[in-house]
Order: C-alpha cells, then sequence, then structure tokens
C-alpha cells in the first residue's frame, strides 16, 4: 500500500492532477498495486487567508508518506517569491530532495520546434543539484536603498552536496545505459571558485565509473546545443541555477511546457514529483490545459516506487495519443479537453 501526498496547489495545479489521479487509478488496477492519497491544500489560497506557506508540522506530516504528487504553485495575487520560497524551496531543502530529474524527450517530430530532429536525436536527462548554489537563500544587502547599495548573493556549494548529486548522476547514466555519456555542465571559466570544486569532484568520481565516457560543456554553449546537435546529449549533471535555465529550454525541445515532467528526488527518501509548467492562471477553470506532464509526473512518481512496469505503460499511452490524437500540445489547441486528454491515456493504457 502506497501512501502519496497530493498537493494541487495553485492555477491550473488541481485540473492536472486531477487527470493524473485518474490514470494513476487505471494503472493501479491493471498492474494490481493499491495506494491511499491524501490532499493538501498547501497553495496561494491558504496564504492569503491566514499568512501560512509551510510550517514544521507540515512537513513533519508529510513525512508519512513515501510520495508527494504535486499541481503548481504560484498565485498571482501573492508577490513573486514567497510562496516559491515558502513551500516548493521548503518541501526540496527539509525532505532533503537534493536531486532534480528531468527527462527531456521528444515524443512526436511534428510538435519539435527545431528543424529536422527526429525522437532519436532529442532523448536526454537533466540531473539537477536541487538544495545549494545560488538557490540556498544567502546573502544580504548593504546600503540598501540608497546609491552605494550592493546586493550580494551566495552560490552555496559544499564537496558533500556536489559529491553525492555527481555520483547519483554516474549512477543514473550507468541504468540508463543509452550512450552511457556524462556531461557536466558549467562554467569553469568565469566561477573559479564553486566550478573548481565541482570539476575537481566530477573528475574523481569519473575514476570509479571507466564504463561511461565523461564530457564537459560550459553552460552558454549547452544552449547552443540543446538547439543546434541535441543528439549529442545522454545525461547531463549542472548546479541547482544553471539546472533551471537549461531545463526549460529542453522542454520547448521536446515540445514545450505542457510534455515537460521533473522529479524531485531524495534517493534515500520521500521525493516529489510535478508539472513544471508552472500555474498558468490565465487558464485557470478553462478545462484547457495539457494535463500530459502532471500525468508523465505520476509516472515518474511510479517508477520511484518501483512499479515500472506501471511507469512504462503510461508513457507509451502519451507517446500513442500525442502521435495519433494531439493537433497540438500547447494550451487550448489540443483539439480535446483537459479531461478528455485525461480519458484518452486511459483508454490507451
Amino acid at each position: 500500500m502506497y501512501k502519496i501526498a497530493v498537493i494541487p496547489g495553485d492555477g491550473t495545479g488541481p485540473e492536472v492532477v486531477r487527470e493524473g489521479l485518474k490514470v494513476l487509478e487505471a494503472a493501479g488496477k491493471k498492474y494490481n498495486f493499491k495506494y491511499e492519497t491524501k490532499l493538501f491544500n498547501f497553495d496561494g489560497q491558504r496564504y492569503l487567508k491566514t499568512g501560512k506557506t509551510l510550517e514544521d508540522q507540515d512537513i513533519e506530516a508529510l513525512k508519512n508518506y513515501q510520495a508527494i504528487y504535486l499541481g503548481a504553485i504560484g498565485h498571482p495575487d501573492v508577490k513573486p517569491g514567497i510562496l516559491e520560497t515558502g513551500i516548493l524551496l521548503k518541501l526540496r531543502f527539509s525532505l532533503d530532495q537534493y536531486i532534480n530529474l528531468r527527462p527531456v524527450k521528444l515524443y512526436n517530430a511534428a510538435f519539435c520546434p527545431l528543424k529536422d530532429k527526429k525522437p532519436e536525436d532529442i532523448d536526454f536527462v537533466v540531473v539537477r543539484e536541487n538544495s545549494e548554489g545560488l538557490y540556498k537563500g544567502m546573502g544580504e544587502f548593504k546600503d540598501k536603498g540608497t546609491k552605494d547599495e550592493v546586493a550580494i548573493q551566495i552560490s552555496y556549494n559544499t564537496r558533500r552536496g556536489v559529491e553525492r548529486c555527481i555520483r547519483y548522476a554516474f549512477e543514473y547514466c550507468r541504468k540508463r545505459n543509452r550512450k552511457k555519456k556524462l556531461t557536466l555542465c558549467g562554467k569553469t571559466n568565469v566561477l573559479t571558485y564553486a566550478w573548481d570544486l565541482w570539476q575537481r569532484t566530477f573528475n574523481e568520481i569519473a575514476k570509479e565509473y571507466t564504463d561511461i565516457t565523461t564530457d564537459y560543456a560550459h553552460v552558454d554553449a549547452a544552449t547552443m546545443w540543446f538547439v543546434k546537435n541535441p543528439e549529442w546529449f545522454d545525461v547531463i549533471v549542472t548546479d541547482n541555477m544553471f539546472g533551471d535555465i537549461i531545463t526549460d529550454l529542453g522542454a520547448m525541445v521536446q515540445g514545450g511546457m505542457g510534455i515537460a515532467a521533473g522529479g524531485n528526488i531524495n534517493p534515500q527518501g520521500i521525493s516529489m514529483f510535478e508539472p513544471i509548467g508552472g500555474s498558468a492562471p490565465k487558464y485557470t477553470g478553462k478545462n484547457v490545459i495539457n494535463p500530459l506532464a502532471a500525468i508523465c509526473a505520476a509516472g515518474m512518481m511510479l517508477e520511484n516506487l518501483g512499479e515500472k512496469k506501471a511507469a512504462d505503460m503510461i508513457e507509451n499511452a502519451v507517446i500513442k495519443i500525442v502521435n495519433e490524437k494531439l493537433k497540438s500540445l500547447a494550451a487550448g489547441k489540443m483539439g480535446y479537453s483537459t479531461q478528455e486528454v485525461g480519458d484518452l491515456v486511459v483508454a490507451n493504457l
């Protein structure tokens, strides 16, 4: 019996989570696994009513679950940064979800913005360090509000944090067993402290994985090659900020935010799975948002829980309807409503 905490969140989050849970229920019946869910209203509406984001007792309650299924966080009436820091980052840091895992996989060449790229050309994974770097929230103002103001934001990297992320990436690359190539993506020529640590650690760990080919790319070059030669990549490992940036580019390369799913992974603990597209408030309640990213996130969650056959079944159903049914992956242009797309996935399991 799997125990899954569900955080529908803001905007279109509840709509896409509803479809993900529908697919999860159908997969459970086909593969005979049981689970129970509990909804948690950690969202912008709660914050507006109570002034609360995520408290310590909320984190303790979530520790009773094996996985977290998240819709989206972000409310138009809440100042940017409050919910993201108080809910999303607090979840990741408190539950030590130190890996952000982002598969970038093209299902239908017709939806790719790149010329002459096929599904076999775009199939890579970004392993992003998820608990340190610039997102640690360390820094200060000096002379705030004056003409001499200085804002300092610290990129905080520890040997332990960097090493466990890189080691996870090597193990994932070996398990994935595709090109068996791991690319370190950084900026060693300018960020000479943090990326010296990353490069040295990467080189040392690489000696333990002689079956894995390694290389390095500056982050600006990597963004260029994502567009020009995405077929070069297999698994990429990078820090928190660079990972945040290049995975959004990866989402566009694979067809858009409507298909992009991600996992916040604690390999020894509780992991959280979500569509990466955000709350999309302008589409809220219109039944037009694409739920496939949330459905793919549910598949990632099942694979993480050990139900790989069910996860593969969900992905295969998504691939089929993306190729045979949908006119577009964009909200309002799919040719089907949010609910109908969820029904199509269930019908094709």
